[in-house]
């Protein structure tokens, strides 16, 4: 049976888009374009690393970072995002969204700063100190995830619900675009300021001594967006569910409701008493049976959709090298090849990368949270395909073209499909009281899944052919294979998606079931013999 529905939580439900809907979306998503950009742009510079630290003069091509420090550059990072995922979503259900969500800001604007200030000129004590900075950064950009997502959906009402937290993800878009731009920018300047010729006619005077500055500006520059969004952050009133059916105070919760909404609104002490006394904690045999599917579904979809998503963004530049959109790096000098991966990536994120983000926003509340998942995974499953069979055709310089739009695709169908959705759907399905928690259990398989796609990845797509490895490499199943094993994982991201329930136009109590009376005579151990968390 159902229980009658706060007044506070109502209104919220029911309110038409106003400019505090717009507010929570700008300074949600600067914390999401901050994110990715932080996370993406790394890939950015790792050959610049390479050449600067690792180069043998002696040798006829630039140095490249050896395997286990490319590892742990790229991987890292993820490394502490999936911890601060499960501990920063644990805390936001603990002491309030909006406590922590100020934590996790300053966390990102000091590491980004710390990250571009690694001391030291030794190769050792640099890597040292960035793979260091860059797992805090990572710990801080975790916390972003599962309270960006809950406030988003906690402030929203419920028709375009999906649409809300859809634009708060899809800054990421635009974040792994600055990224681009950025780079762009800061090489083309310095590679027109300090010329130098290329690692082939010139292996020494194609490093300028001012490349190291490159990649320490283009990693400080993510701390900008975040800084500009603290005031913001913290002049923001804690979300109406949270103070309500968490917390408890009905009254604060009407109060800081009637001034966003600009609404009178009644403090409902008792249905708030009555609700707080039917909740149950994440290890309990109730929160089992009505949403233990749903975490398996949040999770093993994630996890699945970023192993293929996270290979191919963090090294899209092995594979535009493959088939010769990047040139040998023998023939650039070191800037120079700063800018030619930034221009690559920024044409794949602006052609592919945010109008897939977009798509979603537009369509998510009309088509569903399910079918964009379920066609997403389906279309990414067989543009791998596409890319896999007839690989050897690819690879031939005529057909390079044909093999970036397909490659393109397969992103935008990522972006106009699970990349968005498995963000989504976990700040919708789950109760108050855990709602934070499981989004950020959701984001950590999701992050598993990165790492184990961005590490895998480097030795998987090596060639077969010992001769055609990258130095310190063994060798590995080849990019053709890859591919096929990245079909293979996005196909069962399919079958996953069933686990996943639908919350287009529905409340977010009516998904979680705190609108629901426990039919306590018939089961009375459910409510009474429970641990909360």
């Amino acid at each position: 049976m159902a229980k009658d529905q706060l007044v506070v939580l109502n209104a919220l439900d029911v309110a038409k888009t106003q400019w505090y809907h717009f507010t929570a979306i700008v300074i949600a998503g600067m914390g999401f374009f901050t994110d990715a950009y932080d996370l993406f742009c790394i890939s950015l510079v790792t050959k610049l690393l390479g050449r600067i630290y690792y180069t043998d003069y002696t040798k006829e091509k630039p140095g490249t970072l050896p395997p286990g420090v490319a590892a742990a550059v790229n991987g890292v990072a993820l490394c502490g995002t999936l911890s601060g995922q499960l501990f920063f979503g644990w805390l936001g259900d603990k002491l309030g969204r909006k406590k922590v969500y100020g934590i996790t800001l300053v966390l990102m604007v000091v590491c980004s700063l710390a990250s571009g200030l690694s001391v030291g000129h030794e190769r050792k004590a640099v890597m040292a100190t960035l793979c260091f900075f860059r797992f805090w950064l990572g710990f801080g950009i975790g916390g972003d995830y599962p309270l960006s997502a809950t406030i988003m959906s906690e402030y929203a009402n419920k028709k375009t619900r999906g649409a809300f937290i859809a634009a708060v993800f899809a800054m990421q878009g635009f974040g792994i675009m600055a990224g681009g731009i950025v780079a762009l920018i800061v090489s083309a300047s310095f590679n027109h300021a300090f010329e130098a010729p290329d690692y082939a006619s010139g292996r020494l005077a194609s490093l300028a001594p001012q490349a190291d500055y490159v990649w320490r500006i283009i990693l400080m520059f993510g701390a900008i967006p975040a800084g500009l969004t603290y005031y913001w952050r913290m002049k923001m009133p804690e979300t109406a569910r949270y103070t309500a059916l968490v917390a408890k105070n009905a009254k604060q919760a009407a109060a800081d409701m009637s001034k966003v909404l600009q609404v009178d609104l009644e403090a409902e002490e008792e249905q708030v008493e009555k609700i707080s006394a039917t909740q149950y904690g994440l290890f309990t045999k109730e929160f089992a049976k009505k949403h233990g599917v749903h975490l398996i579904g949040t999770t093993s979809t994630w996890f699945l959709l970023d192993i293929a998503f996270y290979s191919q963004n963090l090294f899209q530049k092995d594979i535009f090298t493959a088939i010769e959109w990047i040139p040998g790096a023998q023939t650039m000098n070191a800037i120079e090849e700063v800018y030619k991966i930034a221009r690559a990536q920024t044409l794949i994120a602006l052609c592919s990368t945010v109008p897939g983000y977009w798509f979603t926003v537009f369509f998510i509340d009309i088509i569903g949270r399910f079918i964009i998942q379920l066609m997403g995974f389906f279309f990414m499953t067989v543009f791998m395909l596409a890319l896999a069979i007839p690989y050897d055709h690819w690879i031939k310089k005529d057909h390079r073209i044909g093999f970036v739009v397909i490659y393109s695709l397969t992103f935008f169908f990522a972006n106009f499909g699970p990349n968005a959705t498995t963000f989504v759907v976990p700040a919708e399905i789950f109760p108050a009281r855990l709602r934070s928690t499981c989004h950020g259990i959701s984001a950590a398989a999701g992050k598993a899944g990165a790492i184990v796609g961005a590490f895998g990845f480097l030795y998987a797509a090596q060639s077969t052919d010992p001769t055609k490895t990258d130095a310190g490499y063994p060798t590995g199943i080849g990019v053709k294979n890859s591919l096929y094993m990245l079909a293979a994982i996005n196909f069962f991201g399919i079958l996953f998606t069933f686990c996943v329930p639908e919350a287009k136009g529905k409340s977010l109590e009516e998904m979680s079931g705190e609108n629901e009376e426990e039919e306590e005579k018939e089961h009375p151990a459910t409510s009474s013999r429970t641990v909360p968390l």
